[in-house]
């Protein structure tokens, strides 16, 4: 991990990083802004932030500016030293991922597409808002643990087992 009293980084990873991990950045910033550093990336980054997921954070107070980017920004040797990785859809979790440096450890958070939800606005926004809940769920989770007290090994189970987590 990172040194004492620094921010754990984490990076939320999705293929398109246009919702899910946005959302995940998001929460992680403002709910755990003293103990963590969040970001996000893509493998196939489309370009563009999903409306519905941009409206949800900033609702929720997060202040920075969303991109949708490549985690090729965060594989290079001059990139934020990252300490967790944690895909949040399916298809990033069976991608082949670049080598991080430092070798962070990972976790698979499933959370099902909200941007793959046809229909009305009103339809498309309670799908938002179901992936937005679990992922606040999970990262409540996340915040709950001990990371002072956690090794590697307790740590990787600990957030691999978040991943299992449902809804309260």
């Amino acid at each position: 991990m990172t040194e004492a009293k620094q921010a754990y980084r984490v990076l939320f990873l999705c293929t398109g990083n246009s919702a899910r991990s946005i959302m995940a950045e998001a929460l992680l910033s403002v709910l755990g802004k003293e103990r963590f550093e969040a970001y996000s990336a893509g493998s196939s980054p489309t370009g563009k932030v999903q409306p519905i997921a941009e409206q949800l954070a900033r609702e929720f107070g997060y202040t920075q500016p969303l991109r949708s980017k490549s985690w090729d920004e965060f594989a290079g040797p001059n990139s934020p030293p990252i300490d967790m990785i944690i895909t949040v859809c399916d298809n990033a979790a069976g991608e082949v991922c670049p080598i991080w440096p430092g070798h962070p450890v990972t976790a698979h958070w499933g959370v099902p597409d909200p941007a793959a939800i046809e229909g009305s606005q009103e339809v498309r926004r309670r799908a938002f808002q179901a992936a937005w809940m679990m992922l606040k769920h999970r990262v409540d989770l996340l915040l709950a643990l001990p990371m002072e007290k956690l090794d590697r090994v307790s740590l990787q189970q600990e957030i691999r087992s978040i991943g299992k987590a449902g809804n309260p």
